[in-house]
């Protein structure tokens, strides 16, 4: 899929999966160095909030946002998602004082490449919002083209509110 930074042209390595479709197999690593795979990830409805590289403005804020607004919804997870290694997203999470949000690091690239939102030419993922139900069906999604843009928070989390 094509995207842009700054208006620079960037490929990702596919077509993600689309709204009605499973949510692939994957693992990804927590902050205690713990390998979680899509399944364990599941079980009830999740926002995975997708970010390119947690120590870069708009990243910053999309990961910010999502974790001021998880108090709102005490029965959904939320995860932020970038290639940024655990130490990276540990410290900025220290830095910026998030402690709700749950950050996974996608360094060894296996959730980028199951969902087809690896971007080679920068290694790392597409800014993107996937909200996935507990049965692993992507109900909602946001694929950001332009990568210096912020998601529509908005219509991200009154999904979550009028959905239930």
């Amino acid at each position: 899929m094509q995207i842009t930074r700054h208006d620079q042209p960037l490929e990702t390595i596919g077509t993600p999966p689309k709204v009605g479709e499973q949510l692939p197999a994957f693992e990804l690593v927590d902050a205690d160095h713990q390998t979680r795979t899509t399944q364990q990830l599941l079980g009830k409805r999740t926002l995975i909030s997708i970010v390119p590289d947690i120590n870069t403005r708009v990243c910053s804020i999309q990961t910010k946002h999502f974790n001021q607004a998880i108090d709102q919804f005490t029965d959904i997870n939320f995860y932020t998602v970038s290639t940024n290694t655990v130490e990276q997203q540990q410290a900025w999470c220290a830095a910026e004082g998030v402690q709700l949000m749950q950050l996974l690091s996608d360094e060894a690239l296996s959730f980028g490449k199951a969902l087809n939102l690896y971007v080679p030419s920068n290694n790392t993922l597409q800014r993107s919002i996937m909200i996935v139900e507990a049965d692993g069906t992507i109900s909602y999604e946001e694929l950001i083209v332009e990568q210096t843009d912020e998601p529509n928070y908005a219509a991200a989390l009154e999904f979550l509110k009028s959905a239930h």
